[in-house]
């Protein structure tokens, strides 16, 4: 095991109103085998040994599902390391002397709360704006029951595999929203479950976006290479062709042309 000898420049902010700055800390002797969060851990201890105030950063499960340890990384979110959440990157991807700036994620519909915590409840108002469904479905069903292809199986668990952590609007110029939104959209629209619901989920979560405040997409991809879960942009096309079909067939039910 090495220890390690770091500066950071953490940002530090009380509230969304409030201006904030970077605050410079030593964080002396941190193991390298240790987690980034834990890293923090030390670093808020001895703060609070000192009688100062502690970083506030959001965590949970630690271990890279559940999409809370938002943090941008020396200007990457969730740093360095490629297809690896905050909470599983560890000290060793740096060197004794390093300088490490450590900062939210920076996006107008994700204000900060304090610190390195930010609101991400865009995330779940859009969700709810479709991710269910309103037809009644009964009592569940046998898992095997209703036979899905594998291809349609395996393309809906890739897009399951978003964790909603926010780290492709961090990495978008516009704040986009795009990637998260065609994954979960997607996941649904593909399964014969999510059909009946299809347009309307389809529109409803992209409005939910709109009204958010989140940015376009204008295809330069860096939110792919930010996602931990290496969620494709080929989603966000999917998205757009279910977006179309759905705005046309709204309009031709509202005049009462034929539908899908």
């Amino acid at each position: 095991m090495s220890l390690l000898n770091l500066h950071l420049k953490v940002w530090r902010q009380t509230s969304a109103n409030a201006a904030g700055r970077f605050q410079d800390i030593e964080a002396k002797e941190i193991p390298d085998h240790a987690s980034f969060l834990e890293m923090m851990d030390i670093v808020n201890q001895r703060l609070i040994e000192k009688g100062e105030e502690p970083i506030a950063f959001d965590h949970d499960c630690r271990e890279g599902i559940c999409g809370s340890c938002s943090m941008v990384i020396n200007g990457r979110p969730h740093g360095p390391e490629k297809s690896t959440t905050t909470c599983q990157l560890h000290m060793r991807k740096f060197r004794t002397g390093d300088t490490i700036f450590v900062e939210p994620f920076r996006a107008k519909s994700f204000p900060v709360v304090r610190d390195l915590v930010v609101d991400r409840g865009a995330f779940d108002r859009i969700q709810r704006a479709g991710g269910f469904v309103t037809v009644r479905t009964g009592s569940a069903i046998d898992a095997n029951a209703l036979p899905i292809g594998k291809e349609t199986a395996d393309a809906a668990m890739d897009a399951a595999e978003c964790i909603g952590c926010g780290a492709c609007v961090a990495a978008c110029k516009n704040a986009s929203a795009m990637l998260f939104v065609s994954a979960k959209a997607g996941q649904l629209n593909l399964l014969p479950q999510g059909k009946p619901e299809k347009t309307r989920r389809t529109l409803g979560m992209v409005r939910a976006m709109d009204a958010e405040g989140f940015g376009n997409c204008t295809n330069q991809y860096e939110c792919e290479a930010a996602c931990p879960k290496e969620i494709s942009v080929d989603w966000i096309s999917k998205l757009n062709r279910d977006f179309i079909w759905s705005a046309v067939t709204e309009k031709e039910v509202s005049t009462g042309g034929g539908g899908e």
